[in-house]
């Protein structure tokens, strides 16, 4: 059985500076961290391991004890930074500046005239931060939410997408409301991060050689699940696990390759666990099937 690795996977530069932020030894157990820092259960277990508190969200704000606060990685509103500031707090800005670029970008949209559209999941963090500071706008995950775009009756629309949506989606997306026949102008700008697009496109071509994928990242973690569904897309089984420990000895029997990629959240010490496992059971099940041939 052989075993590869995707060509581009794991934590991307914004969240390792997140991280390695978070750990620094100046805050001494006086940080709240307002939010997860990245959406990974074993980082945010470290954190907490070092001393560092956290906390769901920006409303729970009368629950942070420290005098230290950290915004995380997937960005905030300046509104949200303010009301810290205002509260006597000291921020730390933990935002990859490819969110904030997101943030920059629409806004510099809605100075030219256009009606603010973010492609992306409306509840995830990243997006609330994105559209925290907009007067109006709406938020467009499928052709579903095609009716919001004909209620709010503008027909000039800018359109930036949440930083770890699939490529191919959005770029579909933006081609199907160019057509709506409610839309006058379309000024699209893909917002998608450069790490998130080179881990599609590995998982892309890892996917034409496997016949089984494991993806290891959070369970929450967006552009984790997006991998997955990459791989599901191409008919390629596929498992999303958190830790090695989730390993099920059965998905490998019968494989021929199997093929590792991970998020961007997805430390390098949780992808080497996992991979070293994944070969302890290749070789268990290769001593399997050599005894069945036998007998």
């Amino acid at each position: 059985m052989k075993v590869s690795l995707a060509s581009a996977m794991g934590t991307c530069f914004g969240v390792q500076d997140a991280i390695n932020l978070a750990m620094s030894p100046e805050f001494e157990s006086d940080l709240t961290i307002v939010g997860q820092l990245v959406h990974n259960p074993q980082v945010s277990k470290s954190l907490k391991q070092n001393g560092v508190s956290l906390v769901p969200g920006i409303e729970d704000i009368d629950k942070i004890k420290t005098k230290k606060v950290m915004i995380t990685a997937h960005g905030a509103a300046e509104k949200t930074k303010k009301q810290l500031n205002e509260a006597g707090f000291i921020v730390y800005d933990a935002s990859c500046p490819l969110v904030m670029r997101v943030h920059q970008t629409i806004k510099s949209l809605v100075t030219k005239g256009y009606f603010p559209v973010v492609i992306g999941q409306k509840d995830h963090v990243e997006v609330k931060g994105i559209v925290g500071d907009l007067e109006e706008h709406l938020v467009i995950n499928s052709e579903e939410d095609f009716g919001k775009i004909k209620n709010c009756g503008n027909r000039k629309l800018g359109i930036v997408s949440q930083t770890t949506q699939q490529t191919d989606k959005v770029e579909a997306l933006v081609e199907k409301i160019r057509a709506l026949d409610y839309v006058d102008d379309v000024a699209f700008i893909n917002t998608i991060c450069q790490p998130t697009r080179d881990r599609q496109v590995a998982v892309h071509e890892l996917a034409d050689q496997v016949d089984l994928m494991i993806v290891i990242g959070g369970f929450n973690s967006s552009n984790t699940k997006k991998l997955v569904h990459v791989c599901t897309e191409k008919g390629v089984e596929a498992h999303h696990i958190e830790s090695s420990n989730q390993l099920n000895q059965d998905w490998f029997v019968g494989k021929q390759h199997v093929g590792i990629t991970a998020g961007t959240s997805t430390p390098e010490d949780i992808i080497n666990q996992v991979h070293s496992e994944i070969l302890n059971i290749a070789k268990r099940v290769e001593g399997l099937e050599k005894e069945a041939l036998l007998s």
